[in-house]
């Protein structure tokens, strides 16, 4: 028994540095506005062992976990069940607790840093240290995307560019070609398509037969895909509308037609202008005449559509057994309007010379619209 007493001081020393060999994490959460953050779940996961501590913060957004065994540790927060930082390799020490805290304001500061580096790929030795490797995964992921990205955009726009080049030189082969590579290369590009349309279109004037018929074919199959892409684009729909009178498609003209003036109310004049020169040089009188005569009831200062109007009525003239011509009704009063609008206008001898062969009188007196009037003076 005096033996197990003399033992007891030993045994009770050894069990005082065993309680001594613990630790302790404290800190502090603040949330992205840099305030504290309270309830948010601290774990703390040991790593030389298996060992898993969990604590929450308190209302000044502090926290602390005492009695860990001395060792390397990880160290989260969750908000809501989701990580939101972390901190690794944390080694605890006896006596004092190590600190660790949680800055999420300064967090999401780095990570914008680090992703707007990541764009670059310019990022710092200590940016890069602090990813995590599901970061740095992403970044090298990225920047894989971000070099295949450039280099297509370098092929599109060259593809692009050379297409509008030859364009403008009259290269159609040449600019079908680059047209549809960069089509291939993008196919979200409603202004590919918009010119392969034009190009197609315009390689048709050259074209006779069945060649023709299928550049023409073509050329609504790529105005089509254009304005699926791009549908609030009047530009596309008119140009359709050209190409359908071209194959004498009337009634899908009209139909385009009438969608372009809904969706570009205010050139809707110049919409029914071109359609009138394209049906006057299909031969089609009728057509052209009232495409023209729209024109000049959608825009009644559209001097050009009245004189075309004008000749599209002289067309349809009649001759008297004694070889004296009858014009239409409305030929003369438009190319007076003409001259009203344009007196000094390209076509103002023409439009003079229309009304002296028709017999009618031509007014000597024009002026522009909204020119001040002579005031007359007064008699004494």
């Amino acid at each position: 028994m005096a033996n197990f007493f003399r033992r007891l001081p030993t045994l009770l020393l050894f069990a005082g540095a065993a309680m001594a060999q613990t630790s302790q994490i404290e800190g502090v959460v603040k949330d992205a506005s840099g305030q504290p953050l309270k309830d948010a779940l601290i774990k703390i996961e040991r790593k030389d062992i298996r060992g898993s501590y969990k604590v929450k913060t308190k209302k000044k957004g502090d926290f602390l976990h005492a009695g860990l065994p001395l060792g390397t540790y990880d160290v989260s927060v969750e908000v809501e069940g989701k990580e939101i930082d972390r901190v690794g390799n944390v080694r605890t020490r006896l006596g004092d607790p190590t600190i660790v805290n949680f800055d999420l304001k300064a967090q999401a500061e780095k990570q914008q840093e680090i992703a707007k580096a990541a764009e670059t790929g310019e990022l710092t030795k200590e940016q890069a240290r602090d990813m995590s490797p599901e970061q740095k995964a992403a970044l090298e992921k990225a920047a894989k995307e971000r070099t295949a990205s450039m280099q297509k955009n370098k092929a599109l726009n060259d593809a692009f560019n050379l297409g509008m080049e030859a364009m403008k030189t009259k290269q159609y082969p040449a600019a079908l070609e680059q047209f549809t590579k960069a089509g291939e290369l993008d196919p979200k590009q409603h202004v590919i398509w918009g010119n392969l349309a034009e190009t197609h279109s315009e390689l048709a004037k050259a074209q006779s037969g069945a060649e023709q018929a299928a550049s023409l074919e073509k050329s609504v199959e790529n105005y089509n895909k254009a304005i699926e892409l791009m549908p609030s684009d009047a530009g596309y729909v008119n140009n359709l509308a050209l190409v359908y009178a071209r194959m004498k498609k009337y009634p899908e003209m009209e139909g385009q037609l009438k969608k372009a003036v809904t969706l570009d109310p205010t050139n809707a004049g110049r919409y029914y202008f071109n359609m009138g020169a394209v049906l006057t040089n299909a031969g089609q009188t009728d057509a052209a005449c009232s495409a023209f005569k729209s024109a000049t009831d959608t825009d009644a200062n559209y001097a050009d559509a009245y004189y075309q109007y004008g000749i599209c009525l002289t067309g349809k003239a009649t001759s008297k057994p004694d070889g004296s011509l009858i014009f239409p009704e409305g030929t003369s009063d438009a190319f007076q309007k003409y001259l009203a609008l344009k007196p000094d206008g390209p076509y103002a001898e023409s439009a003079k010379g229309m009304l002296q062969t028709m017999g009618s009188k031509i007014e000597t007196q024009y002026s522009a619209p909204g020119a001040k009037k002579p005031v007359p003076g007064r008699k004494k």
